[in-house]
């Protein structure tokens, strides 16, 4: 027998042994390389749902930001080349509006807004007052302009005048009341009070004393007709609307008005002496201001809401502050607290509904230059600036004057946006349903 079949017979078993020990090496490693795959499939998919659902965040503000914008907005019509109806109400869709305010009772606008999702606020204007005064001409009033468009087109609300209180006519205060009570009568013979309320815009003008805000008080020439008034407010459920502009008062005192503080920036603010509370922008303390005057009446259960504030993109010489870049930062910083669904120092748990004035520049609005730059849009439908409201269908615009970009109010473009937050959706949707097959697998 050779010698090397003799040493292979002395050790049967050796050649079988290397390899069932290579074998079991094997297993290990592999169950080894296993478990760190399993560890590291599951750190992948971790972080795959962790980016996952910050995608998902992301996509969720986003929606909010284009949902979500001011209470509502006024839509005046004094200028000469406005959209019609249609396009107004598509702009308004776009932007994510749902409450308009109009300064009369316009058909063409009642009918166009007829099946839509805006509210409205419509208004007897001023020269109608003392016609309004006597209920059967209020109750023709309402058959003629309210009861033919509600419930289709839906009006909330019926303002009675317009800053009755300060204008040049005094003898509209004495017309005020009795023609809201007429007006409301009407309403309640109709049956629709109890889906439209009836009040009146005030503007801060009738305020003797607005600092601190705990010191508001109402002038003395108003006191008497104001108690009635509030008294009609207490009676029927109504709100206190306040025409409230920071602006105003940083034109009349630049020096001594912090722009910062006007325009929600980040400021120290300032702490009424009184009560303690802290206020960092001019709005909240104006509208608490109309509080503690309502409270020195004795009424202290109205609800204030602005029914006209914003900044202007063009004044005069003296005009101090009116640019394009201050009325951005107001009304973005506007926007931003609107979202929070923030309410004043003084009434924190109740958000404060604030309409924007204005949806356009309105050209044909005598007074200074500001007079017809308060709005988002030129009459034409092109952005005054950009307040950073979304949603639109825009377009770079090559004016060598601004670099704003140029809304198409077309059904085209209104397609657009409508294709956008279709897409929107869509995605979404797809996210959130990963997001729920890998909460389920993990």
């Amino acid at each position: 027998m050779p010698k090397n079949q003799t040493k292979s017979f002395k050790n049967p078993f050796k050649a079988v042994t290397k390899k069932i020990k290579k074998k079991i090496k094997t297993k290990q490693e592999n169950l080894r390389h296993l478990r760190n795959f399993k560890k590291n499939k599951s750190h992948s998919s971790h972080s795959f749902i962790v980016t996952l659902s910050t995608r998902i965040f992301m996509m969720i503000h986003v929606f909010l930001l284009l949902s979500l914008c001011f209470s509502g907005i006024n839509y005046g019509q004094v200028g000469s080349n406005l959209p019609p109806p249609d396009k107004v109400l598509g702009l308004l869709s776009s932007l994510k509006i749902t409450k308009a305010k109009i300064y009369d009772t316009n058909p063409q606008i009642l009918t166009t807004f007829a099946n839509s999702n805006v509210e409205l606020i419509v208004t007897v204007e001023n020269q109608m007052l003392a016609v309004v005064m006597d209920p059967q001409q209020a109750l023709q009033w309402v058959i003629t302009h309210i009861k033919p468009y509600f419930p289709a087109t839906k009006i909330t609300e019926i303002s009675v005048g317009n800053e009755v209180f300060t204008d040049d006519d005094t003898s509209l205060i004495g017309y005020l009341v009795p023609a809201m009570v007429s007006i409301h009568g009407a309403l309640v013979q109709l049956g629709l009070d109890k889906y439209i309320h009836v009040s009146t815009p005030n503007s801060l003008a009738i305020l003797q004393e607005s600092f601190p805000p705990s010191a508001g008080s109402f002038k003395s020439q108003v006191s008497a007709t104001m108690s009635q008034y509030l008294q009609f407010l207490a009676n029927t459920g109504s709100p206190f609307w306040i025409n409230a502009y920071p602006y105003f008062a940083y034109k009349g005192a630049p020096n001594n008005v912090s722009l910062d503080y006007v325009l929600f920036n980040k400021n120290p603010g300032m702490v009424d002496p009184y009560t303690k509370l802290h206020y960092d922008n001019m709005l909240y303390a104006q509208v608490d201001a109309v509080v503690y005057a309502m409270f020195r009446l004795g009424y202290s259960g109205i609800e204030v809401r602005v029914s006209e504030t914003g900044w202007p993109s063009k004044g005069d010489p003296d005009e101090t502050g009116a640019t394009p870049a201050n009325a951005a930062v107001y009304n973005r910083n506007l926007l931003r607290r609107q979202m929070r669904n923030e309410g004043t120092p003084l009434r924190p748990n109740t958000k404060l509904e604030v309409y924007l004035f204005a949806l356009f520049n309105e050209d044909m609005k005598p007074g200074p230059t500001s007079e017809r730059n308060y709005g988002l849009f030129q009459p034409d439908g092109t952005i005054a600036y950009n307040v950073g409201l979304s949603a639109l269908s825009t377009t770079s615009s090559t004016s060598s004057s601004s670099s704003s970009a140029s809304i198409f109010l077309t059904s085209s473009a209104d397609k657009a946006a409508k294709m956008r937050y279709q897409s929107l959706v869509y995605w979404m949707f797809v996210y959130l349903l990963a997001f729920q097959v890998l909460l389920r697998q993990h």
